[in-house]
């Protein structure tokens, strides 16, 4: 059994991964220690449901670090300091809230610790364990509609507010796009970033460079294209993927918000009725229910992290490519994002 410290307690650490854990914790007692979920977060000194301590420290005597998980939720530009602090106090499993890094620089910081402190690292990109997902996956896989053509994603949704209070997320491509990109190598493999576009956000005569949206065109090296779409000043929400197909062409619908953890999928064929199905998708929750479940195996295996860094390598490619207009605003958070 894993006892649980959250490091970070804003909007992912208390906001998401905090109500998933809960539900997680309650659908497999089994994998879960008895007790109450830690908490660290120097902007916050209590969360609902959790037990704030005043240091990792502090943690550190209250639950043992080998056998504690922790979420890493703070903006990532504080999280290889936090990952050697964490690794010094005995914690190696670690889950870490998307983005892995914001860029190479911190991905190879990431990948030292990783490999000279014997971390097992999980990142926190729900699509990866989405039912949706999975389903795609699985009939690219068949070859029942033949070889997959092209991907399409657009993520759309209103984020003025967190944008103007918020600097944890420098650019568009730092917000929804990393779920699109783990799930396009997912289904298609290894790519190449073949174009990239930002856009600036606007309220009331306040420009803010980069935040706007974000464009990114793929070239799979398994002759897949993908094209990735996110417009943060969009009025409406949105998360649909459309897979092409030689045969057929799929459309899902991923859940929008923890409001409604419900997916949608239809496929259309030439010559017949298109077929739809709606189920269940609450996709963090059996994130971190495998995370767990992996961790408490002697050996779990290196879950999805090969495919996360290749996000973060594309990543990276589209920001270099966009580079000339984008203007990255300085972190002014200690912990909770």
């Amino acid at each position: 059994m894993l006892h649980t410290l959250i490091v970070g307690l804003g909007r992912s650490g208390q906001g998401l991964h905090a109500p998933s854990l809960a539900k997680a914790r309650a659908a497999a007692p089994d994998l879960f220690a008895p007790g109450p979920i830690l908490g660290y977060d120097p902007l916050h000194e209590r969360a609902d449901g959790i037990h704030v301590v005043d240091s990792p420290e502090e943690a550190a005597r209250l639950y043992p670090p080998e056998r504690t998980v922790v979420h890493l939720c703070t903006p990532p530009r504080l999280r290889v300091e936090m990952l050697g602090h964490l690794a010094d106090l005995g914690y190696r499993r670690i889950i870490v809230e998307k983005p892995l890094a914001l860029d190479l620089v911190e991905l190879a910081g990431i990948a030292r610790l990783r490999r000279s402190r014997g971390m097992d690292l999980n990142v926190a990109t729900p699509w990866s364990a989405s039912s949706l997902t999975r389903r795609l996956v699985a009939v690219r896989r068949s070859g029942v509609f033949g070889g997959l053509r092209a991907i399409t994603v657009v993520q759309n949704k209103p984020r003025f507010t967190r944008s103007l209070e918020s600097t944890s997320h420098p650019t568009a491509f730092d917000v929804e796009v990393p779920h699109a990109l783990a799930a396009a190598v997912s289904l298609a493999g290894d790519a190449d970033v073949v174009s990239a576009d930002l856009s600036d956000m606007t309220v009331e005569g306040l420009r803010m460079p980069g935040l706007g949206g974000a464009r990114v065109e793929l070239a799979h090296r398994s002759g897949t294209l993908t094209r990735i779409e996110s417009d943060l000043t969009c009025p409406t929400r949105e998360r649909r993927i459309v897979l092409e197909f030689d045969t057929a062409v799929l459309t899902g619908h991923y859940p929008c918000s923890e409001a409604d953890h419900t997916a949608q999928l239809s496929v259309t064929v030439a010559g017949r009725e298109p077929a739809r199905s709606v189920f269940p998708d609450d996709a963090l929750t059996a994130l971190l229910r495998s995370c767990y479940g992996r961790y408490s195996r002697p050996w779990g295996g290196g879950g999805d992290l090969p495919t996360q860094i290749e996000a973060v390598r594309l990543l990276a490619e589209a920001k270099r490519l966009c580079a000339p207009t984008t203007v990255e605003r300085e972190v002014d958070s200690a912990v909770g994002a």
